[in-house]
């Protein structure tokens, strides 16, 4: 854990349309859900590039 206000939030907007906070370090990039976790070959995916749209910057 960091200190006390150390993680810097953004918002972005989610598939749904609404707007949620994330970590700025998850901006660009995000976790794959169970489905999209493993390649065809069998390895493992780490990051899923999000969209241009999700990551314009809302205020």
């Amino acid at each position: 854990m960091g200190k006390t206000g150390s993680v810097e939030w953004v918002k972005i907007k989610g598939r749904k349309g609404q707007v949620r906070q994330v970590t700025k370090a998850e901006t660009t990039y995000k976790k794959p859900g169970p489905m999209q976790k493993y390649t065809a070959s069998g390895s493992r995916v780490k990051k899923i590039r999000r969209s241009i749209k999700a990551t314009q910057i809302r205020t």
